[in-house]
């Protein structure tokens, strides 16, 4: 559907009515919010990027780190024995073309008080609205890969009951991971903004934090790691439940992306082509931006979901 321009200004008796979009040297602009505002997090928890081919991705889930059998002592002279060196199940993923469009006209460019940066606020706007979609595609194949739980009602109690012990239960979640031997490090929670203020207020949070610096959230409001984890906090509204997710970024998975761009396109932020073209018959532009992508869990293992922490 086209930006067009807001109606004309309107006269009845003495009173002249003036849309509010109009040019106005007293109507104030509001900045447009930017991706950190919209605080995306795909590309936080899958940081992996793999190549695509033929519109598709090949890659192995869950590889061994080790042989299918255990060393043995070898006799004087003999040989040592063979022993299987299996690959990870094999999986495909197809890459999908995620993008939107939008027209705006010469008039809208001319009479809104954006003046000639309307066409960058409606480019902005298109490409939050695909980064969004790839995000809550990106959420929704960890929810579904992540299979391994850790109940906070054993492990330190609920964050949001009486006793709380935070930390013990991401320890506990970290431990559980790291004991799979299969060499993750977790690195990472995902938490949404409701659990994150139930952390972030915590007393006995507080009270391990260092008291007499700036980084105290008492003063800047942001734990940006607890327990050698980077805390990454989404809305609610983008995960699957009130659960939290303890990971390791670097094994987890990544973006595939098909990487070569197609003429006319530039790539902006997290991997989106974005074009524009005039269109001189219609008096107007069109905008449009994509992202050819598709999310891969290679090492399902690498992450962790703690249940029953909000009460």
């Amino acid at each position: 559907m086209p930006v067009n321009p807001p109606g004309a200004p309107t006269l009845s008796g003495d009173l002249v009515t003036i849309h509010r979009l109009l040019k106005s040297p007293t109507q104030l602009q509001r900045r447009l919010r930017t991706l950190r505002d919209m605080r995306f997090v795909a590309d936080k928890i899958l940081t992996q990027r793999f190549r695509s081919s033929g519109g598709a991705v090949m890659y192995e889930v869950s590889e061994p780190i080790t042989t299918s059998r255990p060393v043995e002592a070898v006799s004087p002279g003999s040989t040592y024995p063979y022993a299987p060196a299996y690959d990870g199940a094999a999986a495909l993923a197809a890459v999908q073309d995620w993008g939107q469009a939008s027209r705006l006209t010469d008039a809208a460019i001319k009479r809104r008080i954006r003046g000639g940066d309307e066409l960058d606020r409606v480019l902005r706007k298109v490409l939050n609205t695909v980064i969004q979609k790839i995000d809550a595609l990106a959420i929704s194949a960890v929810a579904s890969a992540v299979t391994a739980t850790l109940d906070a009602d054993l492990h330190g109690g609920a964050w949001n009951g009486p006793t709380p012990n935070i930390l013990r239960t991401l320890e506990a979640a970290k431990a559980y991971i790291s004991d799979l031997d299969m060499g993750y490090t977790p690195d990472s929670v995902l938490m949404s903004s409701e659990m994150y203020a139930i952390m972030v207020s915590d007393e006995k949070v507080n009270n391990l934090r260092r008291r007499e610096t700036s980084d105290n959230p008492v003063y800047g409001g942001e734990v940006e790691m607890i327990d050698d984890l980077v805390v990454v906090k989404a809305p609610a509204a983008r995960l699957p439940s009130s659960d939290v997710w303890v990971f390791d970024s670097t094994q987890l998975g990544g973006m595939a992306d098909e990487t070569e761009v197609d003429p006319g396109y530039v790539v902006a932020e997290m991997g989106v082509q974005v074009q524009t073209e005039r269109i001189a018959r219609a008096n107007s532009w069109d905008i449009w931006g994509r992202r050819l992508t598709v999310p891969v869990i290679q090492e399902p293992g690498a992450g962790l979901r703690i249940t029953n922490a909000k009460d």
